[in-house]
């Protein structure tokens, strides 16, 4: 999670754990949107926890704003280009 622009890098954590923590970001720090950001096998858990922010914690407070999708290439040892999914999904607070 990076601090400075609300921002949750999905991984390997419970999908809970991302719940939470962007839930606080809107309780406790007031924030007025959280960013979930994923690449490749981590694409359907961050499709789970926006809709668990947005339809059970904070219903009718929050929205999924924008939904971006892209990828990314990358060089393997051996070599090989590789290209990985991306998405990121903007959550904001409902004026």
């Amino acid at each position: 999670m990076d601090k400075t622009d609300n921002s949750f890098f999905l991984g390997e954590k419970p999908l809970m754990n991302y719940v939470t923590a962007a839930v606080m970001h809107f309780t406790s720090k007031h924030a007025s949107e959280v960013s979930l950001k994923a690449r490749g096998k981590f694409i359907g858990k961050a499709v789970d926890v926006s809709q668990v922010i947005v339809n059970r914690f904070l219903k009718d407070q929050v929205h999924v704003a924008e939904t971006r999708l892209g990828s990314e290439e990358f060089t393997t040892k051996d070599n090989k280009k590789v290209r990985v999914s991306t998405i990121e999904i903007i959550i904001k607070k409902n004026e």
